[in-house]
């Protein structure tokens, strides 16, 4: 199982780092992608490196895409070699994994209309608006998307995310 995470600085640490580490404790690859490779920096002020920029990775490449929270989703959903990723993992049905305020990546790349999601609850409002189908759970599945709306969600968001890796092992 191959992850690519898309992020740049102001990510949500907690909704960064408990997944990377619980992918890697599985034995995934993970690649973090973002405009440079460089350290992005959380917004409680954890670092942790890019080692793939939004142009240089090629989806193909990967089995999941992870979208963290926090401000990063602001920054990422600007740049379109990073739509042009989530847009590849969501026509291909392959997993999708998103929390917070990732889902802006989602809206931004055209393809959260008729979805049925979560998110912050002060993103819903955005998420309605294109077109999805907003529920306020801790975490809801629709076929190969999963979705949640904070760090207190983790643990119910994380085991949905890791049924769904298994699954595509």
């Amino acid at each position: 199982m191959k992850i690519l995470i898309l992020s740049a600085d102001g990510f949500e640490d907690l909704e960064m780092l408990v997944p990377y580490y619980r992918f890697r404790e599985e034995g995934f690859d993970v690649d973090i992608a973002s405009r440079k490779r460089e350290k992005i920096k959380g917004k409680h002020d954890y670092e942790i490196a890019a080692n793939k920029t939004f142009e240089e990775t090629n989806a193909e490449e990967y089995d999941m895409l992870f979208l963290p929270g926090g401000k990063a989703p602001s920054r990422v959903r600007k740049e379109e070699a990073a739509l042009r990723l989530a847009r590849h993992f969501m026509e291909k049905g392959k997993p999708v994994a998103a929390i917070c305020h990732g889902p802006q990546i989602l809206i931004s790349a055209g393809v959260a209309a008729g979805k049925r999601m979560t998110c912050w609850p002060e993103v819903s409002r955005e998420l309605k608006e294109a077109g999805a189908v907003y529920e306020d759970k801790e975490v809801v599945v629709d076929g190969n998307l999963v979705t949640s709306r904070m760090p207190d969600d983790l643990p119910f968001f994380l085991r949905e995310v890791m049924k769904k890796a298994r699954v595509s092992v």
